[in-house]
């Protein structure tokens, strides 16, 4: 049988490097807020002629808008993303573009006030802390019947941190090499995520309950060994017809979508990768007290 169990300290100290890895990026870049969470204007415009993205931003820049980001959608419209303008910065920004683009055509404007942008990104804030708080609630109630069941939450929400420190990881990275940005698309993959991944969490703790009720073994560790390589297969037939159906959304959507669909699609994997040996484990861990032979995994 595939022993998963086995190592689990190099699995745990794995993630602990990635999380670690993560959180230094993010400290080190920060998110790449979007209009949703802090104040500016976006015009959305097309031109009559082809323009290339990167001369684009070079003459917005140019205009004396050095902090502005260039999108663009599938019909082949750009977001311009600057501080906020007022209507006639607007007018003086687009007939400036015009005279050295050629003809454009304003599709829309958005202003966000500083006031707007914060309360949204409180509110996101509080809606991922209530979740998490909501799923150890559900987890520790769920497993009651169990020894320790707080141990059963509180591993489900160390797994869930991992996950949203990755993401959050790579979207710092690619907020500074691609220019991205975080938005309410963003916030509401991250909240997917956590959904998914408690999902096939608790697919897991289940089949350890079931084993632990038939006695399957003695040993806390092949009990839990034995769930995970019963449960395997229908995890990761999940993860793909999930996959399957993230990629259409990607190829047929377009970019639009692209930061729900980036944040759900790395949740995706990265969840499937921590309900399978993340959590799980480090509630053999703890069970077994061997917290201090993590970095230590040679000796397992």
């Amino acid at each position: 049988m595939l022993d998963i169990v086995g190592k689990r300290f190099w699995y745990i100290t794995l993630s602990a490097i990635i999380s670690l890895i993560c959180l230094i990026f993010l400290a080190a870049f920060g998110l790449n807020l979007g209009i949703d969470f802090s104040s500016g204007s976006i015009l959305t415009v097309s031109f009559e002629k082809e323009v290339d993205p990167a001369q684009l931003k070079q003459a917005v820049v140019g205009l004396g808008y050095t902090t502005a980001s260039i999108e663009s959608n599938p019909q082949g419209d750009f977001l311009i993303h600057t501080t906020k303008m007022t209507t006639e910065e607007k007018n003086q920004l687009k007939d400036k573009l015009a005279a050295q683009f050629g003809t454009i055509t304003e599709k829309a404007f958005e202003n966000v006030d500083p006031v707007i942008a914060k309360e949204t990104a409180r509110i996101a804030g509080i809606g991922v802390i209530v979740a998490t708080v909501g799923i150890l609630l559900y987890m520790t109630w769920a497993f009651r019947h169990m020894p320790r069941p707080f141990r059963y939450g509180t591993c489900s929400i160390a797994a869930l941190v991992f996950n949203i420190l990755l993401v959050a990881g790579v979207f710092a990275i690619f907020g500074k090499i691609a220019n991205w940005e975080v938005d309410l698309g963003f916030i509401i993959g991250i909240l997917s995520v956590i959904g998914y991944t408690i999902n096939n969490t608790v697919v897991v703790f289940d089949r350890i309950r079931e084993n632990l009720t038939k006695g399957v073994s003695v040993k806390f560790e092949a009990v839990v060994n034995h769930s995970l390589v019963e449960t395997l297969s229908r995890t990761l037939n999940t993860t793909i017809t999930t996959l399957i159906t993230i990629l259409a959304i990607l190829l047929f959507v377009g970019t639009s979508v692209q930061n729900f669909i980036t944040s759900l699609l790395i949740g995706l994997l990265v969840g499937t990768f921590s309900s399978i040996y993340l959590a799980p484990l480090m509630l053999v861990v703890w069970e077994k007290k061997e917290w201090g032979r993590i970095f230590r995994p040679s000796r397992a």
